[in-house]
């Protein structure tokens, strides 16, 4: 017996999640309610930014200028995974998705991913207004690592948030969940300020939440000193985003042979 290589496989999993990217960014140009934080993303930085005292700290407006875009990213992320799930069972599409072969959890991560890669859009925005409004030029010493650890956070951000898909195929209000789980997000992930400065009790919990890492990551990056350790901090990213994954992928199987057996796929 010839034994099945990994080959066929992986070419047929980067085509459904090619196309759910796809089928996602053609529902973004019909209807960009995914996307509509990027409208919110101005504001925030004029809030982060006018905290800031680059007088007194150079660093400290790079650093606040990464704040915006980061809770833009993840917001989005929870949203479409919410929204996703809600949309297709309103429109009846939900049951011929989990049935087709490609499996709902690659379907959700193309989805979701192809939202949190058109966020990116946020960093240009915040740099932007830090140009614009406060004459700040935010200059990335390291592009490298940072176009690096952005690539591991898409990756890291869609497979998390296909857990909370899970939770959302059996919610029949997704949107409590969403608004719950983005602000221990926001502080645990290091976004508002660095994991370095929060209670000591609370550092071990940042270390398993994989913004924690990009953010820190992200940060050293903007340093004209050498970046530490960063094929590891990209490699742990990149772990905990494929933890989520795999967590998501077993949830959603799990979820849809429950609502299966109870007939409420359509009504949960």
């Amino acid at each position: 017996m010839t034994p099945r290589t990994p080959g066929p496989v992986l070419r047929r999993t980067a085509v459904t999640v090619t196309a759910a990217a796809r089928l996602q960014w053609a529902l973004i140009r019909r209807s960009p309610g995914d996307v509509q934080v990027l409208v919110t993303i101005p504001l925030l930085a004029i809030v982060f930014l006018a905290m800031a005292d680059p007088s007194q700290h150079p660093q400290t407006a790079a650093r606040a200028a990464l704040a915006p875009p980061l809770i833009g990213l993840w917001s989005m992320a929870l949203v479409v995974a919410g929204e996703m799930i809600s949309q297709d069972r309103a429109w009846g599409t939900l049951e011929p998705v989990i049935a087709a072969p490609a499996g709902l959890v690659l379907v959700v991560f193309g989805r979701i991913a192809a939202v949190v890669v058109t966020g990116l859009a946020a960093f240009a925005e915040t740099w932007l207004v830090a140009k614009v409004l406060f004459g700040l030029t935010i200059t990335v010493a390291h592009p490298g690592w940072f176009a690096l650890t952005l690539a591991a956070s898409v990756v890291a951000m869609a497979g998390t948030a296909s857990v909370m898909s899970a939770v959302f195929v059996l919610a029949r209000s997704a949107r409590t969940y969403q608004n719950t789980l983005s602000y221990p997000f926001y502080l645990l992930g290091g976004v508002v300020l660095p994991a370095s400065q929060l209670p000591e009790w609370l550092r071990p919990l940042t270390r398993v939440v994989f913004l924690s890492w990009a953010s820190d990551l992200l940060r050293d990056s903007l340093r004209d000193a050498p970046v530490p350790d960063a094929w590891q901090r990209v490699a742990v990213i990149l772990g905990l985003g494929l933890i989520g994954s795999a967590a998501g992928a077993w949830l959603l199987h799990r979820v849809t042979i429950r609502v299966r057996r109870l007939g409420t796929l359509g009504r949960a």
